[in-house]
C-alpha cells in the first residue's frame, strides 16, 4: 500500500506541505502576530538537519520568567515520530550558551498538532490541557513549555487583552489576561478555513 500523503496548500504566497501547516499560519494571522514561514534550516550535527515550520516575532512568553518580544519556532506535527524528536529536542537544546543558562531557549520551540476543537473557550483550553500533558514519553509534548524554557507546563497560544501574541502558562493567574473571544475567534477562523477551489480563509483579526 503507498504511502498517504498531505495535500500541499497555498496560501498568502507560500505553498505550504499540509493543510494542517496553513490553518496554524491563518490562525496566526487571525492573532496579529508577525511569522515566517520555513525560513531557515540548520545544521544539528550528527547528520541531523531541521527545518523548523514557523518561526513567530514578538511572543509574549506569559509564563515563569515573564518576557515579551521573543522570538518563537513553531513546529506543527499530525504525528510525532523517533526522528522528528531527536531535532525538536535537539534544536531546543542548542539555544543554551552554557551548560547552566535556564530562561527561555533561543531556539524555543512550541509543538503543536491539529487546531484544538470546542465549542468554546473552556472547551478549547480542556483540549489543549489534555494534549499538552498527554504522556508522549521520550517525545516532546504539544502545547507545552518543555521545548521552549524547559518547564514541563502546557502553553496555550492566544491572544492578550491588549491584542498581543502570547504563550499563556496553564493557570489562572496567566490566563487570566487571555482575551477569551479574541482567542476563540482566531481558533475557529483557522478550523473553518476553506481552501478548495481557489477560496482565500478569511483571518480577520479581533480584539
Amino acid at each position: 500500500m503507498s504511502e498517504l500523503k498531505a495535500i500541499q496548500t497555498e496560501y498568502k504566497g507560500y505553498l505550504f506541505r499540509s493543510r494542517l501547516e496553513a490553518r496554524w499560519a491563518v490562525f496566526f494571522d487571525a492573532c496579529g502576530v508577525d511569522w515566517e514561514y520555513e525560513p531557515e534550516g540548520y545544521d544539528l550535527g550528527d547528520g541531523l538537519y531541521y527545518l523548523p515550520d514557523f518561526l513567530l516575532h514578538g511572543v509574549t512568553v506569559n509564563h515563569g520568567c515573564f518576557r515579551k518580544g521573543c522570538d518563537i519556532y513553531v513546529e506543527v506535527k499530525g504525528r510525532m515520530n523517533d526522528a522528528d524528536s531527536e531535532k525538536i529536542k535537539r534544536f531546543y537544546q542548542m539555544g543554551y550558551k552554557g551548560e547552566f543558562d535556564i530562561g527561555v531557549s533561543r531556539s524555543a520551540v512550541l509543538v503543536v498538532g491539529n487546531i484544538p476543537e470546542g465549542d468554546n473557550m473552556m472547551d478549547i483550553l480542556n483540549h489543549l490541557h489534555d494534549e499538552a500533558y498527554n504522556d508522549h514519553k521520550e517525545w516532546p509534548n504539544y502545547y507545552n513549555f518543555e521545548t521552549i524554557d524547559g518547564d514541563y507546563f502546557g502553553a496555550y497560544p492566544g491572544v492578550d487583552k491588549h491584542g498581543v501574541f502570547n504563550l499563556f502558562g496553564d493557570d489562572s493567574s496567566y490566563i487570566w489576561s487571555m482575551n477569551s473571544s479574541a482567542t476563540e475567534r482566531a481558533y475557529r477562523t483557522a478550523r473553518q478555513a476553506r481552501f478548495e477551489h481557489g477560496e482565500t480563509p478569511g483571518a480577520r483579526r479581533y480584539r
